[in-house]
């Protein structure tokens, strides 16, 4: 394996054939780090996460583990949000940072680490971040100063229960964090 611990640039990091294995591999802060395997309860509420959004009439479409590149950082979150005429094509991965991205922590993944890549993308123009803890059943809702949602700054909250999450704009979704961890068995 030709990754190691030390610090790679991103055309090193992408140069090496290991990032696209499973689990992804990201690169952030110039340190390559592998995703976690995920768990049937991570699994499931990204699957479903997917296929509700997907289900709205809306411009956005959402992808599992798409990679996208945060100069100089190479990002891997558990669902990425964009508008459709976002979409790269061919095998190009998404250059920037897309407008919505949902994490989903796993047992022994730093929330730390999770929250400052959330932190990158909403710097880099992102405008709602979710983390979403299955075992504790709730969602940080992280916005950006970019965003209409966020009125000019970065802040987060935390929903849980029948709190209505908040999404982007033009989506019409209503999702509330009783009824997303109502779909784990």
């Amino acid at each position: 394996m030709a990754i190691t611990s030390r610090q790679l640039s991103l055309q090193e990091f992408l140069q090496l054939p290991e990032i696209d294995e499973s689990p992804a591999w990201e690169l952030v802060d110039q340190v390559p780090r592998q995703k976690p395997m995920p768990t049937a309860y991570h699994s499931i509420l990204q699957k479903r996460l997917v296929a509700a959004i997907d289900a709205c009439d809306s411009p956005y479409e959402a992808f599992p583990k798409l990679r996208c590149m945060v100069e100089p950082h190479s990002i891997v979150s558990d669902i990425v949000v964009m508008r459709r005429e976002q979409i790269p094509t061919g095998n190009s991965p998404f250059v920037g940072a897309p407008p919505w991205i949902v994490e989903i922590l796993s047992p022994n993944q730093s929330t730390t680490k999770i929250i400052a890549k959330m932190h990158i993308c909403l710097q880099a123009g992102s405008q709602l971040g979710w983390l979403i803890d299955p075992g504790e059943k709730i969602v940080i809702v992280m916005r950006s100063r970019f965003s209409e949602v966020g009125k000019g700054q970065n802040y987060f909250s935390v929903f849980q229960g029948e709190e209505v999450l908040p999404v982007l704009e033009g989506l019409d979704w209503e999702i509330m964090p009783v009824r997303m961890f109502g779909w784990l068995f």
